[in-house]
C-alpha cells in the first residue's frame, strides 16, 4: 500500500522515580512508573478489539541499531486492555500520557494550541514552557529526504514547518508538526533531543510511544539496548486495574527468559505486504489442549509478497490470524464446544468465536492454548483466561481474522501476553519470554 495504514489501540500511564544504578554500571538510572490501561474515548467508533499502529506500507529495511545507551529504567502500569505510560518530556518536564506500542514508529504527543477553538486537553504539552523544544523546518533533510519515506509522510505547512499526517483504520486522523524534544527522567538523566510528532488535530488526548525497529521510533533514537514489559492478568471488577511492569534497559528477571531470534528480511523493500520494522517471530504452530492443529508452519512465515508475517505487538489488544490459521482454530473450538457458540455473532466484524454462558466452564472445555515457536519456546494461554469479556455477557476467544482488517499478517496481541515477561533485546536481535505473576513484579 502506498499510504500509511495504521490501527489505534492501547493506553498505559507511568510514574517516574529514580533508583540507584546497578553496581557494575556507570551513569545509569532506573525509573518506576505505573502503566495504566484505558478504553477509547466514547466518540471513537472503532471496536475495542482494534489492532495497534501496525503499518502495512513499504518501508526501508531494518539495520542494526547504533551503539546503545546506558539508560536503565523501570515502570509499573495498570492494565485492562491498553498500555499507557506517563512520561516526563521537556525542560522542565511535563508529564505526557502515551500508548506503549511496539507496532508503530513515530512517537507523538498532544500539543497545546496557542489559540484553540476549544480548550486543549488538560494533559497537553505546552512547547512555550520547555527550553529544550525546537521545531523541524520543512526544508530539513528529515522532512524532505532524497528517497521518499512512506512510513512517515511529510509536507510543508503554511508556516514552513514540517507537517505529518497519520490516518488510522477507524478513519480518525492524527497530524501535526515534527519537533525535537527531550525525555527528562531526572535532573541528571535525559535523552538527547528526539524527533517527535507534536499533534494538534487528533480525536485522542493520548500520544503514542513508538517502539518498533524503525529509525524514528523511541527505541531507535534513544539507542536503548533492550526493553521489556510484563502484562498482568486482566480483571473484570469495575474500577480495578492490576499493575504490571516496564523496563528500559536491563531486566533483573532476564536470566530465566527463553529467547528466539527476530526474523530479518533484506529483500523486504520488494515485499508489499511486509512490515520490516515489526518484531517478526519464527512461529511454527498452534496447540489447543494436547492437540497440535494441522497448520503448516509456512502459514506463519512471510511469502514472496510478505503475506503471512507473524509479529508480536504490545499495542494490539487481541491476536489476529490469517484465514488458514483462524479457520483451523475455529474448527477445533467448534469440535470441543460447538453447541455453546453464540450463533450469528461477530465481534468487531472480525471475531466469531464467541460464547454466552460461564467463561470458566467453557475455557475448561477448550483447554490451554499455545503459540509455538522455534527452539521449543511457546506462549501458553491458560484455559482459565482464554476467553475475553467483550461486554453484554459475551466472551470471545480473543482472536480475530486479520484479513477483515485489510492486512495479511498474524499479530500476537497483549491479551495473549498476560502473565508473561516479553523482552525486546535489540542489540542481539531477539525476543525473550518468561512466565511470571505480573501483578507481583512491581
Amino acid at each position: 500500500m502506498a499510504s500509511l495504514c495504521t490501527f489505534l489501540i492501547f493506553f498505559l500511564p507511568f510514574i517516574v522515580s529514580q533508583a540507584k544504578p546497578p553496581p557494575n554500571q556507570n551513569h545509569t538510572v532506573s525509573f518506576s512508573f505505573p502503566l495504566t490501561s484505558l478504553r477509547f474515548s466514547p466518540d471513537i467508533k472503532a471496536p475495542t478489539l482494534n489492532p495497534s499502529l501496525v503499518s502495512v506500507s513499504k518501508r526501508q529495511p531494518w539495520r542494526r541499531p547504533p551503539k546503545s545507551s546506558s539508560y536503565n529504567f523501570k515502570t509499573t502500569f495498570k492494565y485492562s486492555m491498553a498500555l499507557i505510560v506517563a512520561l516526563p518530556i521537556g525542560t522542565p518536564p511535563q508529564t505526557q500520557h502515551m500508548v506503549l506500542d511496539t507496532g508503530s514508529q513515530l512517537s507523538w504527543i498532544q500539543c497545546h494550541k496557542k489559540a484553540p477553538r476549544k480548550p486543549p486537553p488538560t494533559a497537553s504539552f505546552d512547547p512555550s514552557l520547555s527550553s529544550s523544544f525546537s521545531v523541524v523546518p520543512c526544508n530539513h533533510p528529515l522532512c524532505k529526504p532524497r528517497i521518499p519515506d512512506f512510513t512517515l509522510p511529510t509536507s510543508c505547512d503554511q508556516n514552513r514547518l514540517c507537517h505529518y499526517s497519520y490516518f488510522y483504520a477507524d478513519g480518525t486522523l492524527a497530524e501535526g508538526n515534527l519537533v525535537r524534544e527531550k525525555f527528562t527522567f531526572s535532573r541528571s538523566q535525559s535523552t538527547p533531543p528526539l524527533i517527535l510528532g507534536c499533534a494538534t488535530d487528533t480525536s485522542e488526548d493520548k500520544g503514542i510511544l513508538g517502539m518498533n525497529l524503525g529509525r524514528f521510533s523511541f527505541a531507535s533514537q534513544s539507542r536503548i539496548s533492550k526493553f521489556s514489559y510484563c502484562v498482568p492478568t486482566r480483571r473484570t471488577q469495575p474500577g480495578v486495574s492490576p499493575t504490571g511492569s516496564f523496563y528500559l534497559g536491563e531486566n533483573p528477571n532476564s536470566r530465566w527468559f527463553r529467547y528466539i531470534n527476530i526474523l530479518v528480511f533484506p529483500q523486504s523493500r520488494t515485499m508489499p505486504n511486509m512490515d520490516p520494522f515489526a518484531y517478526t517471530l519464527p512461529m511454527q504452530g498452534i496447540r489447543i489442549g494436547a492437540k497440535k492443529l494441522a497448520i503448516s508452519a509456512h502459514v506463519f512465515r512471510p511469502d514472496a509478497g510478505g503475506s503471512g508475517q507473524t509479529m508480536i505487538d504490545s499495542g494490539s489488544e487481541f491476536t489476529y490470524l490469517v484465514d488458514e490459521a483462524y479457520n483451523k482454530v475455529r474448527e477445533e473450538v467448534v469440535r470441543l464446544v460447538g453447541p455453546r457458540l453464540k450463533k450469528g455473532y461477530v465481534y468487531g466484524e472480525v471475531a466469531d468465536i464467541c460464547f454466552d454462558g460461564n467463561p470458566i466452564e467453557i475455557g475448561r472445555s477448550i483447554g490451554d492454548m499455545a503459540f509455538e515457536f522455534e527452539k521449543g519456546v511457546e506462549i501458553t494461554v491458560d484455559k482459565h483466561r482464554i476467553l475475553a469479556d467483550v461486554g453484554g455477557g459475551v466472551h470471545c476467544l480473543g482472536i480475530g481474522r486479520s484479513n477483515m482488517l485489510g492486512i495479511a499478517s498474524n499479530i500476537i496481541g497483549n491479551f495473549h501476553q498476560q502473565n508473561l515477561w516479553v523482552e525486546f533485546d535489540l542489540a542481539n536481535r531477539r525476543v525473550g519470554f518468561g512466565k511470571a505473576d505480573c501483578s507481583r513484579t512491581a
